[in-house]
């Protein structure tokens, strides 16, 4: 009989074990924002939200939350909603204001005009929320922290360039301060309009609006008075 050669016993191959999910980041790992880092990350924030609810609304847990730290964290850099808000409402009228200053710096009325309201619609497109903040009114700011304080500083330059155009025209310059707060007022409200809207761009607008206005002015009367009350 012949002798069946020996099996060689199976050995199952052990297999290399999966690898294990990462080891948790220990919050110590973490890279830390420096205080002016964390103070501007809570501004961006406090500037949405004020935009979005405005101030009312708007609270320090959500800024906190947002920001992903504690509420005495947001306290230590404001002191409360009200610091925050201001510091918010600061930069935005600075803005505002440099941006339309920079426009009335030299040239003609006319383009003077034109340069101011694409001045406005410009940061209203790339500046919405900003925008946004500035319109809304809050019983805590004074009436020097708006968009109204802005607006009377844009009207005093104004009227300094009218002015002038009335003394040469032959007309009261007394009037220019009353027609400034006028054309102002036309193009910020144009502009909150404007800025719900989105149409026409804002190249058209302004076309519009310095077409209303200066061809008022063009044809303005020396001493104007009202049709409904002549002859009363």
């Amino acid at each position: 009989m012949t002798d069946l050669p020996e099996e060689t016993p199976h050995i199952p191959q052990r297999l290399s074990p999966l690898p294990g999910p990462p080891p948790p980041v220990s919050p110590k790992s973490r890279v830390r924002m420096s205080a002016a880092q964390r103070r501007e990350q809570l501004i961006a924030i406090g500037r949405a939200l004020f935009a979005e609810r405005g101030f009312d609304a708007t609270s320090i847990e959500e800024v906190a939350s947002r920001a992903k730290v504690s509420k005495p964290v947001v306290y230590e850099h404001f002191g409360g909603k009200e610091g925050l808000y201001a510091v918010v409402v600061d930069r935005e009228v600075r803005n505002l204001l440099d941006r339309i200053t920079n426009a009335l710096t030299a040239g003609h009325p006319h383009e003077l005009l034109e340069q101011a309201a694409l001045a406005l619609l410009d940061y209203i497109e790339h500046e919405t929320d900003g925008f946004r903040v500035l319109v809304r009114e809050s019983p805590v700011m004074s009436p020097n922290g708006n968009l109204m304080s802005v607006l009377n500083d844009v009207a005093h330059q104004a009227e300094g360039i009218l002015g002038s155009e009335f003394k040469r025209r032959g007309f009261d310059p007394k009037l220019a301060e009353l027609y400034s707060q006028a054309l102002v007022g036309m193009v910020a409200l144009t502009g909150r309009w404007w800025l719900e809207v989105r149409k026409p761009r804002k190249e058209v607008v302004a076309a519009h609006l310095v077409n209303l206005a200066w061809n008022g002015l063009s044809n303005m009367e020396a001493k104007p008075t009202l049709v409904t009350r002549q002859g009363k």
